[in-house]
């Protein structure tokens, strides 16, 4: 049995933070499926031009980032990057099915949103401050490195081995979803001024285009300051 925890200090720093979760059990993806980039590109294109500096959805990541010490302008939090990287190459790759619908969900709405393999966690999937001794191995990298004592992660308790660093900055290597993936956990995280419903929305429209499109069994919850932890059988 493992859980998806949220951490007191995560509600400590931010009352307001939900996190919209989709358990995935199967699926089929793809590593190109035309009707998922037509969809992905739609969307691209509604952004092309977006001015998304003054953007409170994005503020509100701009200034949880730096409340725990990481540059936002360094490191930029998830939806600011693929914001930013479509501004001047109106496309993203397509990596496979499940990714490219995180990234359309991701600007549709503009919130962050990931997953992740449940079958490389060990341990409980949590979101809290790390201590420092952590590891973490980026995407597409060969190199271990540990973050910054206090900074946001999300984490397997059993491993200590780090799934994102700076909250929604970068993915791990180790839990990367892949072609042969068939157990995930996806997030949807949310900071005002999204509301709840708005998150709920998302998670909707994910849960559908996942069912599809990759034919997937799905199970939803949510995290929020009443309800801290969720189980994944």
């Amino acid at each position: 049995m493992k859980n998806i925890i949220i951490a007191d200090q995560i509600f400590d720093m931010f009352p307001s933070f939900r996190r919209e979760v989709i358990i995935v059990r199967s699926l089929q993806n793809r590593s190109s499926f035309k009707p998922v980039r037509r969809l992905l590109k739609q969307e691209i294109d509604n952004k092309i031009g977006m001015e998304y500096a003054d953007d409170p959805r994005l503020q509100s990541w701009d200034e949880a980032h730096a409340s725990f010490g990481s540059s936002p302008e360094k490191y930029l939090p998830s939806i600011k990057s693929l914001l930013k990287r479509i501004q001047t190459n109106a496309a993203l790759p397509f990596v496979n099915t499940v990714v490219a619908l995180f990234n359309y969900i991701s600007l549709k709405y503009c919130l962050p949103c990931g997953g992740d393999d449940i079958t490389a966690i060990e341990g409980n999937l949590v979101l809290g401050i790390a201590k420092g001794t952590e590891t973490f191995q980026a995407l597409g990298s060969e190199e271990t490195e540990n973050p910054a004592p206090g900074e946001v992660i999300y984490f397997d308790s059993k491993t200590q081995n780090i799934m994102c660093r700076r909250w929604n900055w970068r993915n791990g290597e180790h839990t990367k979803i892949g072609l042969s993936s068939q157990s995930l956990v996806i997030n949807i995280d949310c900071l005002p001024p999204t509301t709840t419903a708005i998150g709920v929305q998302a998670q909707e429209e994910l849960v559908s285009l996942l069912e599809k499109h990759c034919e997937a069994k799905t199970e939803i919850g949510s995290l929020h300051k009443d309800c801290r932890e969720f189980s994944v059988a």
